[in-house]
């Protein structure tokens, strides 16, 4: 797969593209990419994916993303993109008039559009489905429900923001995950009994709040564990933080990449009165998450 962020570097020729954010890559994404890698076999040609990073409301609302761009270039590759096209999105861009955007669409040399039957495009989103059809045939997947109600990210950053990992990992597809490099903390999880790895966490990167029965993989390999992610109230520090005990020894683990995948939310964030009083709850919910891998075969 190739990774652009100009369209002017995009392969010459006839292809099928399929237009969107893709933030988190859900599974009305996945439906859509589906469809759209359906049409250029069919027709033996390259499926290029124009996206935007950050996508469209990180900027414009300020809301936290589902995937980084590198993530979100995998899942995309996964999904059967040739070429992944992701245009930096920033306030020139957004300002841009709908006519702007068709005419860069056609320089791409469209044999047909594949997108959501709600997309819409252009300063104001002004520009919509029947506007796309001047450019090249147009086909509109039709949203994906789940439990009555469409799969948007909006709805999977909703779960995040109260520890609903499990409708997150619904919608998804699959479970939702946060990937760092391992950096160098205070050390109080080693003085507690319990020593975490501690993750640096992109920016804008949405983060579940609580503690959660977690696996990691590092190298290739799943380990399970149990995280404590987002500010630390009893140590007053509001910082969004993402630490993992795993229960198997990694050895050392700075300067490592993980990937953390949240599987059950345990409990929500707590302030307790001393750190004997945090230790003993971390030692249950390490006992919490045991159980939890038990009962799924773990």
């Amino acid at each position: 797969m190739i990774l652009i962020q100009d369209p002017k570097n995009a392969p010459t020729g006839p292809k099928v593209i399929a237009v969107g954010s893709f933030d988190g890559v859900h599974r009305g994404h996945q439906a859509l990419l589906a469809r759209a890698r359906r049409h250029a076999q069919e027709a033996g040609l390259p499926l290029l994916v124009y996206t935007f990073d950050p996508p469209t409301k990180a900027l414009t609302k300020g809301v936290p993303i589902l995937s980084t761009l590198s993530e979100k270039a995998r899942l995309l590759e996964v999904a059967g993109a040739d070429v992944v096209l992701a245009v930096p999105f920033d306030e020139a861009f957004a300002r841009r008039t709908k006519e702007a955007f068709l005419e860069e669409l056609r320089e791409l040399e469209p044999r047909l559009l594949v997108v959501g039957e709600d997309f819409r495009f252009g300063r104001g989103r002004s520009g919509g489905l029947e506007d796309l059809a001047r450019v090249a045939p147009v086909v509109a997947v039709p949203l994906v429900c789940h439990q009555g109600a469409p799969v948007k990210s909006t709805r999977i950053r909703d779960a995040l923001l109260v520890g609903d990992v499990e409708l997150a990992r619904a919608l998804l597809g699959r479970p939702y995950a946060v990937e760092g490099v391992v950096v160098r903390g205070e050390g109080l999880g080693r003085q507690l009994g319990f020593p975490t790895a501690n993750l640096a966490l992109p920016a804008m990167k949405a983060l579940p709040q609580g503690v959660f029965a977690v696996e990691v993989e590092h190298k290739g390999r799943l380990h399970p564990g149990v995280a404590h992610a987002g500010p630390r109230p009893t140590l007053k520090d509001v910082r969004p933080r993402l630490e993992v005990h795993l229960f198997e020894g990694e050895g050392e683990l700075y300067g490592e990449t993980l990937q953390v995948r949240f599987l059950k939310r345990l409990r929500a964030p707590r302030r307790f009165p001393d750190l004997a009083a945090l230790k003993a709850q971390i030692a249950r919910d390490v006992e919490a998450a045991r159980a939890f891998f038990s009962q799924q075969g773990a």
